[in-house]
Formats: structure tokens, C-alpha cells, sequence
């Protein structure tokens, strides 16, 4: 069970939309911390959602 707005859940989300990768640096996106995650969810997926 992943909650809400937790690391685990950004993640999913990412994966979902196909992003797998940090786009600049190239590293799984599990090696960088939840804020970084967050903020990489926030460009690419919810953005484009409205």
C-alpha cells in the first residue's frame, strides 16, 4: 500500500506517465529524496493534467 503524497506514491506516479529516469541526470528516480521527486511530479504529470 503506498499513501498519499509519500515518496512510493510519486514514484508510481511517474512510472505511470512513463518516466522512469531523472531526465537531466539519467538515475533511477529512486536514489533522489522526495522533495526533488515532487517537484519532478509536478512539472511533468500534473501540469499536464489541467
Amino acid at each position: 500500500m503506498v499513501y498519499p503524497y509519500s515518496k512510493g506514491w510519486f514514484i508510481k506516479e511517474l512510472k505511470n506517465a512513463g518516466i522512469t529516469h531523472h531526465p537531466v541526470e539519467k538515475r533511477k528516480l529512486e536514489n533522489y529524496k522526495t522533495h526533488i521527486i515532487r517537484s519532478l511530479w509536478m512539472e511533468k504529470v500534473k501540469n499536464k493534467q489541467k
